[in-house]
């Protein structure tokens, strides 16, 4: 496994969810944000920055970098922010991208993605596409200096001839932007409800 960072995208405004999802409350207590965290530093990932709204209180885990963006911005130039922070360390050689609405997803999925050695990967479950996904930091330089400028993530994948990397997690397609999708997901990974 390549040495790696995390990035979690959570600068919008989440208003399909009625909030700011990093700060969304699992049924366990934590927040979205505390969730994606911790399976980031499960599976080994050092540092690990997040984006987060400006002017949105909330508690974000000690071992957490973060950077504010204004929650109107586009998400691909979110990540350009993220990315110039995380640039500032040396010790990683990948990066796992994950939005902050996928809180679910477990650590041995992040390992499988640190461990490729193409330049980006994306994982599959079940022959479907989810997130997170991750790239090499020769990707992530390229989009600092503008020779991959993207507008979406979708392009830099395209670029950088991404592979796919099947997963057995489910949870790389739940995609909790709002609190029904959030509650159907618990159900998925659980086996229980929501407490009302």
């Amino acid at each position: 496994m390549y040495p790696f960072s995390g990035l979690i995208l959570g600068g919008g405004r989440g208003a399909r969810f009625g909030g700011p999802k990093a700060f969304a409350a699992l049924p366990d207590g934590r927040s979205c944000l505390e969730a994606c965290a911790e399976s980031l530093r499960e599976a080994g990932a050092d540092p690990i920055m997040a984006t987060l709204p400006r002017g949105v209180s909330g508690l974000a885990p000690d071992h957490l970098h973060t950077c504010t963006v204004d929650p109107d911005l586009d998400m691909f130039s979110s990540l350009r922010l993220g990315l110039e922070q995380l640039a500032e360390s040396s010790l990683w050689q990948r990066v796992i991208i994950l939005p902050v609405d996928h809180p679910l997803i477990e650590a041995k999925t992040l390992r499988a993605l640190a461990s490729t050695s193409h330049s980006a990967a994306i994982p599959t479950y079940r022959g479907h596409h989810g997130h997170p996904i991750t790239l090499g930091r020769g990707i992530a330089e390229k989009i600092l200096d503008g020779r991959l400028p993207g507008p979406t993530l979708r392009e830099i994948l395209k670029a950088a001839r991404a592979v796919d990397i099947e997963v057995d997690d489910p949870q790389t397609r739940a995609n909790c932007n709002t609190p029904q999708a959030l509650a159907e997901a618990w159900q998925l990974k659980t086996g229980r409800r929501n407490p009302a």
